[in-house]
Formats: C-alpha cells, structure tokens, sequence
C-alpha cells in the first residue's frame, strides 16, 4: 500500500546524508511531512556516521509521530537507510513513548513539539529514555531556554522531570504539555541587550557531594577569573535516576534572551573537565555579540517558518545543523531566507516565509 502511494502522491524526497547527515534531517522532515500532509522519503539516512541509519531513538521518533498522525511507513527499523512516511492527520491528545534505551527524550520531542503545537487542541506527552546524554539538548535546555521564545511566538509548552536519564541506563522521564496558537507570531532576536545575571546548576546521581562541589567551584572560579563576572550554582545533589551521573549547566541571562550551555560527566572525566568544557562554551557565547546560542538558532528556524511575518536573528556561530534544517524546511515550504556569515562564524538569519 505504502508503495502505492509513492507513485501516486506527492513524494518530497530528502537525501539524509546532505550537510550534518543526522538525525536531524529525519526529525524536521518528519514534522513538516506530519504538517503539511505531505509523504516523504528520506533515503541514505546518516550514511556517513560510524553507525548509520536508524537507531533506537530515530525508529521511536518515526513510531510516535506515525501514531499522532495515523501514518503508514515503510522501512522503519534499526539500520535502516531509507523511510517512507505517509501521515493522514494529526491527532491530538495525551501519549506516552518509551525509547527503552538512554536516547535523547528532548531530541524525540522535536519530532513531535511542532507538529502538535500547530494543532487546534492541547496535547499532554510523557516520554522516557535520555535525559541528559551527549549530542543533545539536556532537559533543562527546553524550560529555560527554548520555551521562552516560543512562548514568545504563541506557544505554550510546559515540561517536567520526574526522573533524569543518564547513559547507559536512561529510564528517565519527562511530561510535556502543549497549548498551540492559532497563528504564529514572527521572532526578533537580533540583540542580546544587558546581562542580567549568570545562574546554574551542578547536579550529580548516586556520586559523593564532592563531585558537585568541585564542578560548582570550578566553574565559579573560571567565571570569575576569564570574564570578571559572579555567578550563581545551585546544587542538586539528591535527584532520582537509575544510574550515576554529573551534569553542569551555566545560563546566560540577558534583557532580551537567555543562552545555554552545559557540559557532562563520565567515568575518567574530572568534575573539572565538565565545568571548563560549560564555562569555555559561556565565554566563546559572551566575548561574541551574537544573539542566540548556537543551539537555539537550528531549533527555532522550523517554528519561524510557519510565523506569520519575518523573523530573524543573530548567532554568536552559524552551525551545520543550521544550514541543513533550513534546507530541509525549503524542500517543503517557499520560503525566503537572508543569511549573513560564514558557517563557524557569528552570523544573521532573516527567514521570510510564504503563507502555507
């Protein structure tokens, strides 16, 4: 049926191995195929990684969005280089997805936030897994940093923890609710403005209290000494999880956005190396007059393209994932994008899109 449909539809085709070649491509290929109505399929899918094609946390990414949107699919299993996806409508609701391993919940909800967030009614998602693990935004990155623009464009979306999920053993878990807009208002993020303050956290599970302390002093001591600056470190040293884990996480309040930056832990690495490699990010963000951090800038350009009007913003560095989720979206959507700067340099994104 699935093949079907390819010959008959309209297919967008997506090469998964174009620009950063993650998973990425696949998650923001999804969301705008669940969108629009539109089939897609997505061949050659991280064909150049030491592990290509799909793994746990892409095949859960595909499951929860073709269960949301009644879809059929083909191709959906681990090690796969291609998909096809074939969504009917998006169904909202309260859902629950388990990856079963340590991957990344929050990368699983950037499956699934846009598509519900443009929905008519409220959402609820628990979803467990990863936490807080490598190459990907850690919990707290999505109620401090990433929500507030979004809430500034309409969105309502609000997150929970109730366990952390560190690697290997994940079995965290969060709960998210989504109150959508009807419109989307256009985002202006072009000036960080005054600092207001810097604040954190310094967290460990089933590790001595040292580990938390040296971090926290660490980073306090850097902050101090590199950008003459206070700052403020909580320390969550009782926090329910299934295995041992550290995790540093640094804010940079300004009057006109808050930036993320934060480090982890793992055996052999010394509380020391996880609270340099947050501060080093801090620095490199605060010595630039970028707006946005890095990572904010390739999360928010999906939402900005279906705002009603122009939006646009600064970075301290222009990313690979930048440029390759702005072409993703372009394969689905007219848009009109002005960029200036160099990718690895400072740079201004101004997207205008056209009415879908």
């Amino acid at each position: 049926m699935v093949e079907a449909m390819t010959k008959t539809g309209s297919m967008v085709e997506i090469d998964g191995s174009y620009g950063e070649g993650g998973g990425q491509i696949l998650r923001t290929g999804l969301a705008y195929s669940a969108i629009l109505s539109k089939p897609i399929k997505i061949t050659r899918i991280r064909a150049g990684r030491k592990n290509p094609g799909l793994q746990p946390q892409h095949l859960k990414s595909i499951e929860a969005l073709a269960k949301i949107t009644k879809a059929r699919t083909d191709g959906v299993k681990i090690g796969s280089n291609g998909i096809t996806f074939i969504p009917e409508e998006i169904v909202p609701g309260h859902y629950e997805f388990d990856i079963g391993t340590a991957g990344s919940v929050t990368l699983l909800l950037q499956t699934l936030l846009l598509p519900l967030s443009l929905c008519q009614l409220s959402s609820s998602l628990v979803l467990t897994g990863g936490t807080h693990v490598e190459w990907s935004p850690p919990f707290g990155y999505l109620s401090e940093i990433l929500f507030p623009p979004l809430a500034s464009m309409g969105i309502q979306a609000k997150a929970e923890i109730g366990k952390w999920g560190w690697y290997p053993r994940g079995g965290g878990r969060i709960e998210i609710e989504i109150h959508p807009a009807s419109d989307l208002s256009p985002v202006l993020l072009n000036h960080r403005g005054f600092l207001k303050r810097i604040y954190g956290i310094s967290a460990i599970s089933n590790l001595p209290n040292h580990v938390a302390e040296r971090q926290r002093d660490r980073a306090l001591k850097r902050i101090e000494r590199d950008l003459k600056l206070e700052a403020e470190i909580e320390i969550l040293s009782e926090i329910p999880s299934s295995g041992p884990g550290s995790f540093l996480f640094l804010v940079a309040e300004s009057e006109g956005v808050k930036a993320g930056f934060s480090s982890l832990g793992r055996k052999g690495k010394r509380a020391e190396e996880v609270a340099d490699e947050a501060v080093d990010s801090l620095k490199e963000y605060m010595e630039s007059d970028g707006c946005v951090d890095p990572h904010l800038a390739d999360q928010l350009v999906p939402f900005m393209a279906f705002a009603k009007g122009s939006s646009s913003f600064t970075t301290t560095r222009i990313t690979e994932h930048l440029l390759t989720n702005l072409w993703v979206i372009e394969h689905f959507l007219k848009i009109s994008v002005s960029r200036s700067g160099n990718k690895g340099e400072r740079g201004r994104i101004d997207l205008i899109p056209a009415s879908y």
